[in-house]
């Protein structure tokens, strides 16, 4: 007997924004991507029942190599548990850290005009002896342990800091692109002395190289998936309201320059 009303339900693809900068700690200007507060979203998504996919909208200028590896492989835990496929959707960037990220899902697909890549590690800081200097102010540290002091700010950089902090970049920069290799393979189709560089594409020139797999957004791509009644569920952490009286702390306004900084070296 047929019950006109019974109709199958619609496939459930779940949504999960990775948005600004990555890091271990978030700040009052605006939160930060690490595993603590991406875990509770996937596991939420990955949860849902009737799921067809997991979308993964990605707009990150990357960060921590560290909290990109480990939110990259609980999506690949994840993916490999529920047995769904993972689908990245690049917005304006998915950079340097946030190419980590999205190089967890089955395939990458980006608008014409994203930014994506950077495969490179970077590490930016600053020198103030001569300020100290001239303000009359005396330096005093004491380490046990002589490369303690690795990269100190208020003292003289020495060939033996560069040298130790140039092989620390190596290694995140192997890190990365073993990642980058296991995950996207075949699919690369330019010399690794020219995609692992740190230098970034726009999103139709990255689909040349392989560093993507397709041209859409988020909407489209699912429905060309699973069709018009294909129900997208956003999965998303609550935003933290901070009262108007709480100062930043200089560390924090340090940490929302950097993440600035970041966006701007892509031209965002």
């Amino acid at each position: 007997m047929w019950i006109p009303f019974l109709r199958p339900r619609p496939p459930v693809v779940a949504v999960v924004r990775l948005e600004g900068a990555i890091a271990a700690r978030a700040s009052p200007f605006g939160g930060a991507l690490n595993l603590a507060g991406v875990a509770p979203l996937l596991q939420r998504a990955f949860g849902m029942k009737r799921l067809a996919a997991v979308f993964l909208a990605v707009n990150s200028p990357g960060g921590s190599p560290v909290q990109s590896a480990l939110i990259a492989r609980r999506i690949r835990w994840h993916a490999q548990k529920a047995k769904v496929p993972v689908v990245a959707v690049c917005e304006d960037a998915a950079a340097s850290g946030g190419y980590w990220i999205a190089c967890a899902a089955d395939e990458i697909v980006a608008d014409p005009a994203s930014i994506l890549g950077s495969i490179g590690v970077i590490s930016a800081s600053f020198g103030a002896t001569e300020a100290l200097a001239r303000l009359g102010i005396e330096r005093r540290l004491r380490t046990a342990g002589t490369e303690k002091s690795l990269a100190d700010p208020f003292l003289p950089e020495t060939e033996r800091d560069r040298a130790r902090l140039a092989e620390l970049l190596e290694e995140l920069h192997a890190e990365f692109k073993h990642w980058v290799r296991e995950r996207r393979g075949a699919r690369l189709r330019a010399p690794e002395e020219a995609l692992f560089t740190g230098r970034f594409w726009t999103g139709r020139r990255a689909l040349e190289l392989g560093l993507c797999d397709g041209l859409g957004d988020l909407r489209g791509e699912a429905t060309r998936r699973f069709g018009e009644e294909a129900r997208l569920v956003p999965v998303g952490a609550r935003r933290r309201v901070f009262p108007l009286s709480l100062l930043p702390s200089a560390g924090e306004v340090i940490a929302a320059a950097e993440e600035r900084a970041a966006w701007a070296r892509l031209g965002l």
